[in-house]
């Protein structure tokens, strides 16, 4: 069983939308990517980023990231797919996934 069809069986998509959701999460992770060298020059101009500084990025990006990632699930219209993938991603990070399995 190939990679691509471990993913149409965990994600419960076609072949095709597994490449989509795949070029979306790449198009997300190079957003990010050029999104970085303009707020590091505009919070650092001199290059010196405080240990500070990198802590608030690291933390803020990821609600960005996250925004950024439902806007090309949308453009590529997978934007359910990536809604629910956002809500499982919350829960798991909030703890509810766990709360749910151990009342169930």
């Amino acid at each position: 069983m190939s990679w691509i069809n471990k993913l149409q069986k965990r994600w419960n998509v076609t072949a095709f939308q597994v490449f989509i959701i795949l070029v979306v999460f790449a198009c997300t992770g190079f957003t990010i990517m050029f999104l970085k060298k303009p707020i590091v020059g505009f919070f650092a101009p001199d290059g010196n980023k405080s240990l500070l500084f990198s802590i608030l990025y690291y933390i803020l990006i990821l609600p960005v990231y996250n925004i950024v990632l439902l806007i090309y699930g949308f453009i590529f219209g997978q934007f359910k797919w990536f809604w629910e993938f956002e809500k499982r991603f919350f829960a798991r990070m909030t703890g509810r996934a766990k709360r749910k399995q151990s009342n169930a």
